[in-house]
């Protein structure tokens, strides 16, 4: 009796063991890899989410880098992560499809970049003021393209960039003014 308890609670604990060591390293694809499926992968949509995958893997790269403090090395790979993330829209504009009636790809993309925006405005206050230039190009570029992602999501809405105009308030006279102008 105690023989078969201790052979479960062997077992059980052999599985929960696999299950929580295992899967992160299966399902971690390298960057060659990525690279590689995104050559092979014929559909835009998926292709895009590739491309997607592979930009944050870069981003994420050049953030260790950059808490490493080689801001140099830091630069080349937000760079890369910029190309990525404009082949990832590239791809999405030239399968012409419809984002606002097939949403797919295109709201990943967005949510991606809102992400990596964000990650990209935290790393801006981490690094020394001189090394941030690069940093914030990126943020400007990427702020971009999720704009045009945005309009090409919802294409009736016109996106401000700018507060709207202040309409002129009309002037009102006090009582008995008009009469002692005239």
């Amino acid at each position: 009796m105690l023989w078969r308890r201790w052979t479960c609670f062997l077992a059980s604990l052999a599985i929960v063991g696999f299950a929580l060591f295992v899967p992160p390293v299966f399902g971690r694809e390298t960057a060659d890899q990525l690279v590689e499926h995104i050559r092979k992968e014929q559909n835009p949509v998926k292709k895009a989410k590739l491309e997607i995958k592979l930009a944050d893997l870069i981003l994420q790269q050049a953030l260790d880098t950059y808490s490493k403090g080689d801001a140099e090395s830091g630069t080349k790979l937000i760079g890369a992560f910029v190309e990525h993330m404009k082949a990832s829209w590239k791809i999405l504009q030239d399968s012409r499809r419809k984002a606002a009636k097939q949403p797919q790809g295109f709201k990943d993309l967005d949510i991606s970049l809102r992400e990596d925006f964000r990650s990209l405005q935290d790393l801006e206050r981490r690094v020394a003021y001189f090394d941030r230039g690069p940093i914030e190009k990126t943020t400007q570029e990427i702020e971009g393209i999720r704009s045009e992602v945005l309009q090409a999501l919802f294409p009736t809405t016109k996106l401000r960039t700018t507060n709207p105009p202040v309409a002129p308030r009309r002037f009102v006279l006090p009582r008995g003014i008009l009469s002692e102008l005239r």
